[in-house]
């Protein structure tokens, strides 16, 4: 049974679930290395199965956002509560997730359980929200903290004034 979400958890991430310095070779390769956090911290409990909703969900449609972001994430039997892990890409490496003005260098995997459509739509608005502003990106990409990237995001999820 999943967890349901609680806005005020503030362990939709975790520093264990932060690559900083990702290097891949493609999106598929980031959801891969993201979707192994993820897996290591309990999240998410068949890896490979998991790996298939995320890589169907991103033939539909490009998760790709304005100003470096990348946004896989699908709804999946496998995940056991909502999760994200975030992958900082290494200086002068960026990976194409569709959007029009260019490749990603921030990547936020949001793994949420099928059972929770609501959920799934309420943190992707907030996440988007939150990273249409300008400061909000420059943060993620200038904390080389793991520990201050996940306060990040999950305060961004927290106190989001809707």
């Amino acid at each position: 049974m999943a967890e349901p979400l609680d806005r005020y958890d503030a362990e939709l991430t975790t520093p264990d679930m932060v690559i900083l310095e990702l290097e891949a070779k493609d999106k598929a390769d980031a959801a891969t290395q993201l979707a192994k956090r993820l897996h290591a911290a309990g999240r998410i409990s068949d890896l490979d199965g998991f790996l298939k909703h995320v890589n169907a969900r991103e033939h539909q449609l490009a998760t790709g956002l304005p100003g470096g972001i990348g946004l896989p994430h699908a709804r999946s039997e496998f995940v056991s509560r909502t999760s994200i892990a975030v992958g900082i890409t290494k200086y002068g490496h960026a990976l194409d997730f569709g959007a029009a003005d260019g490749p990603a260098t921030v990547i936020l995997l949001i793994a949420t359980p099928a059972s929770s459509f609501s959920d799934h739509l309420e943190v992707l608005a907030t996440l988007a929200r939150s990273l249409s502003k300008e400061s909000f990106r420059e943060s993620l990409r200038r904390a080389y903290d793991p520990d201050m990237i996940a306060e990040l995001v999950n305060s961004s999820l927290v106190f989001f004034d809707h």
